[in-house]
């Protein structure tokens, strides 16, 4: 079974930043220690950084400007000051839980790397492990680093689209990622059923899985309403609890590495999959940019952003690489067996059956750590689009217990729940494939807007030039571009209708604006 995100579909899924390293002058790429601010603007000069009581961009014509935002204020939010947010600071996500949201909007564990091998043998699957994530994961990780400290607010990526190309690429990146987002939660309670089956046949079919796949998916959004600090403490339990078993088995499993077996090429005769290959790289190290849509409610983001960013990516490229090692040193079977869930199969061959047990124990605890990251992002993603007038106000509305989206929350649950009772694959392959869209759509925004508010206040900078920068997410957008090229008729269809349906959503929302159906954040991004 693979990892959540992948339902299967990752040989053809048509959509990144391990560990960090430091530059020659000594600082990390993630500095532990924010930048000093720049200065403050000129009185006359509209602050570029969102703030609720003002548009986005100038006021329309003949419209009254606004005065600019007081000269202490910090970074805001985007939440509205009439928003019941939430009371406490205590409620705010602090340093390790966003630590662990961010390893489960990422990962949630080694599961899901082991095609890798079964694609492309032992060395390239250590090697790709090993480099890939430089040049996926590291750009994506420092773009939202710089993006999130610079505007943080709930909207996230759809606020970086929004303040580079207008409204209209603001809606159509909203409209990708959160559907992408949804499609892959529906994923992970399908996967937590999958692996019970294996211990209680009656949730196998019938209406004994219809039932345990409605519980789960109420369950797991009930205590994503609890409260998003709730849901980092709980990360930290699932992330510690569910890598435990890898940890164990590849200290166990030391006295029966061979190290030559690292170099193998894979066994002669065996096409390499260049496909799977990958796509199995891909949907192990991305997702870094989703956590960008809580950064209103990250405690001190300015500096907790760029520090939770550096270590995830460290946590994440070791948490791949040592059962990986471990399980390719010490293991000797044919290539083929390295399906996705072969690490469990690996662990019983090498301490016993309790620990294959563990590993599946395991993976139950990884999808729900990942559904919880994952909602967490598309709930807070469509409170962040009402706060900046994208969607009507009502989707902005909290709960007055936990301080919760619960709209957003209860939209991407009901969805989550539909999907999950469909053969998907191909829809999962679409989502990834818009996925791939945002991302691209993302590169372009994070360059183009260090060329079109350069004195933007940045508290984390990308210590490169427009240039450069352009160098740093050509590759990546290389890759995304192949992945896309490589996608199925069925894949462009559905990606297409997708995208149309995003487009026609955006006019849809402006005809409401201009008749008054509903009414819209005063922090209204229409164009003049």
């Amino acid at each position: 079974m693979l990892n959540a995100r992948h339902v299967d579909a990752v040989s053809h899924a048509t959509t990144s930043q391990p560990c960090g390293h430091r530059r020659s002058s000594g600082h990390p790429i993630f500095p532990l220690h924010s930048p000093p601010p720049a200065a403050a603007p000129a009185a006359s000069t509209m602050s570029p950084e969102i703030h609720s009581s003002q548009s986005l961009r100038p006021p329309p014509r003949g419209g009254q400007e606004h005065a600019p935002p007081s000269a202490s204020a910090e970074l805001p939010v985007t939440a509205p000051a009439a928003a019941p947010a939430p009371s406490a600071s205590a409620k705010k996500l602090t340093l390790v839980p966003l630590i662990f949201l961010i390893y489960f909007e990422v990962a949630g564990g080694p599961y899901g790397e082991e095609p890798a091998v079964q694609a492309a043998g032992p060395l390239l699957a250590l090697l790709g492990f090993s480099i890939f994530p430089f040049i996926w994961s590291v750009p994506e990780a420092l773009i939202t680093a710089e993006l999130s400290t610079a505007f943080p607010g709930n909207g996230g990526f759809v606020i970086w689209a929004d303040r580079a190309f207008g409204p209209f690429f603001g809606s159509l990146m909203g409209t990708w990622k959160f559907l992408s987002g949804v499609i892959n939660i529906a994923a992970f309670p399908v996967l937590c059923i999958d692996y019970l089956e294996k211990i209680f046949s009656v949730f196998e079919s019938g209406w004994p899985r219809y039932l345990a796949l409605l519980l789960s998916n109420l369950s797991l959004s009930f205590l994503n309403y609890t409260g998003l600090n709730i849901v980092g403490v709980a990360g930290i339990v699932l992330g510690v609890v569910s890598l435990m078993p890898f940890l164990l088995m590849s200290l166990i499993a030391i006295p029966k590495i061979k190290p030559h077996r690292w170099v193998s090429l894979g066994q002669k005769g065996v096409k390499k999959d260049w496909n799977l290959f990958f796509n199995t790289l891909f949907w192990n190290l991305n997702f870094w940019d989703n956590v960008s849509t809580v950064a209103g409610e990250v405690d001190r983001p300015q500096r907790n952003f760029p520090l939770a960013l550096f270590v995830a990516v460290i946590f994440t490229c070791v948490s791949y690489l040592i059962p990986l090692f471990a399980v390719t040193g010490a293991v000797s079977v044919d290539q083929s067996e390295w399906e996705s869930g072969f690490h469990a199969v690996a662990a019983e061959m090498i301490a016993g059956k309790w620990l294959k047990v563990w590993i599946e124990v395991g993976a139950v605890l990884s999808a729900i750590g990942l559904f919880e990251a994952q909602l967490s992002s598309s709930a807070y993603q469509v409170l962040g689009m009402a706060d900046i007038g994208f969607l009507p106000t009502f989707f902005a509305v909290r709960s007055k217990w936990f301080g919760t989206p619960w709209l957003g929350i209860l939209l991407s649950c009901l969805i989550s729940i539909g999907i999950s009772y469909m053969d998907f694959t191909d829809i999962v392959s679409s989502a990834n494939f818009l996925y791939s869209l945002g991302m691209l759509l993302e590169f372009a925004a994070f360059v183009w807007l260090r060329r079109k508010l350069p004195s933007l206040k940045r508290p984390y900078r990308v210590p490169l030039g427009v240039p450069g920068l352009v160098v740093m997410c050509l590759i990546p957008s290389a890759f995304l571009v192949v992945i896309m090229v490589i996608a199925t008729k069925v894949v462009y269809l559905m990606s297409g209708l997708m995208t149309l349906g995003g487009i026609g959503w955006f006019f849809l929302m402006r005809f409401c604006k201009s008749r008054k159906i509903f009414k819209f954040s005063i922090s209204d991004v229409e164009v003049a």
